[in-house]
Formats: structure tokens, C-alpha cells, sequence
């Protein structure tokens, strides 16, 4: 079995439900006491947060980078960064390491295509929604359309992200806020919708809405387990 890298922390939240979804993965794949081999860094949260609004994404692609090689170096043999919008600096870091960086957007393009869609909404931080790093990789590598939600509703989803998600607040308020999100994403022409935060299925599960939600966690994590058990089943 391949040790599973992980940068976490991005919020600890999420990383928590990281680490059940990979060791359960690994469990119903192989069965009896098995679990997954990880090695994860997880970092200050408030410090990454403070350069994301600043938008000093030099800053955080040298520090990602250093916590990718420090986890190649003790021994991961692939390397997952449990988190949407950091990904943004993921060619950087990947050009830096010698194991593969498995991205999230991929993961979640797979099942996309794999269901049949061709046009999704996409739901995240307001970097993730409007940079392109995230909606030109699904659209460029995977022929995907991207619809995302308008100005006001981006700044609710960024609000209640940073805000509540990841401080650990689940709100019925901001669940009926974002199902309304969704239902104009669905109305605009969105076949389904792409959780494109790892927080949001802490808050949106498929029963919440009518349209298929991609789970980006779940996806990036059963990939992580695909790849890391593919020699031992």
C-alpha cells in the first residue's frame, strides 16, 4: 500500500473528515484491520488565511511547497492538498516534488464526466469561483462548462465559508441561503453542482438540493484510496 501525503489544516475541520474518508476507503476495500498509510502536515489556518486575503500567493506557494517536500522526504508516495482553494498554486508545487500531486478539480471531473454532464455550478471560496485556476482546468483539460454564482451570492458563499464552515458553525440560515444559490446555478443551466469547498458538504448534503452535488472531498479522498491500494488488491 502508497502512503498517502496530505497538507491539512485548511480547515481542521475538513482535514478531520479527510482522514475518516481515507482510512474508511481503505477499510471497505481491503477489509479486516486495514487502514490507510498517511502522513499529514497540517498548518496555522490563520496564517494561510491572512495571505489569502491579501492575495500573496507567492507567500503560500513557497510555504505549500516546502510542506509538499518535507512530506516526499518522509516518505509519501503521492500528495494531496485537502483543500479547493489552494490548488491554485498546485503546477508550482507539483514542478517542485517528485511524487504526483493528485488535484482535486480532476477528481471531481472524472465523476462529471463519468455521470454524463457537461455544464455544472460551482460553489466555493470567492477565489475558487472567480480565478480561473479551478474553472479553466475543468473546462480546458476536461471540456466542462462552468456556471457560478453572481456578485452578492459569491460574497454570501465566501462569507459563510470563512465565517461559519470553518469555524466549525453549521447554520440552518445559511443552508437555506445556499440551496437558493444552487437553485439559480440549476436554473441558469447547471446539470449538478461542484462542492468546490471542502467545508460545503459539512453543510450541503445531496438530500439539501435537486440537482446531483459533486462532493469534492469525497472524490479527491477515494481517488487518494484507488491509487495508494491499487497494487494490493
Amino acid at each position: 500500500m502508497k502512503t498517502i501525503g496530505m497538507i491539512g489544516g485548511m480547515s481542521w475541520e475538513s482535514s478531520l473528515e479527510y482522514y475518516r474518508l481515507l482510512n474508511t476507503g481503505v477499510k471497505s476495500a481491503l477489509g479486516g484491520l486495514h487502514s490507510a498509510k498517511t502522513l499529514m502536515y497540517s498548518v496555522d489556518f490563520e496564517e494561510i488565511e491572512a495571505l489569502q486575503h491579501k492575495e500573496d500567493w507567492g507567500e503560500l506557494s513557497r510555504q505549500m511547497t516546502e510542506v509538499a517536500i518535507m512530506l516526499e522526504n518522509a516518505g509519501a508516495n503521492m500528495l494531496m492538498i485537502c483543500t479547493n482553494t489552494m490548488h491554485k498554486m498546485a503546477d508550482d508545487v507539483q514542478k517542485n516534488i517528485g511524487i504526483p500531486l493528485l488535484h482535486i478539480a480532476d477528481a471531481a471531473a472524472e465523476e462529471i464526466k463519468r455521470r454524463g454532464f457537461h455544464t455544472v455550478g460551482l460553489l466555493g471560496t470567492r477565489f475558487t469561483m472567480e480565478q480561473d485556476f479551478y474553472r479553466g482546468r475543468l473546462k480546458d483539460r476536461h471540456g466542462i462548462d462552468v456556471i457560478v454564482p453572481e456578485s452578492r451570492e459569491m460574497d454570501i458563499v465566501h462569507r459563510v465559508i470563512y465565517n461559519e464552515l470553518c469555524l466549525g458553525e453549521l447554520k440552518d440560515k445559511s443552508r437555506a441561503l445556499f440551496r437558493n444559490i444552487i437553485s439559480e446555478l440549476e436554473k441558469a443551466g447547471a446539470e449538478g453542482v461542484v462542492l468546490g469547498c471542502t467545508e460545503i458538504p459539512l453543510l450541503i448534503k445531496q438530500k439539501d438540493v435537486d440537482i446531483p452535488v459533486f462532493n469534492t472531498m469525497e472524490l479527491h479522498a477515494a481517488e487518494a484510496v484507488r491509487l495508494s491500494i491499487r497494487e494490493a488488491v
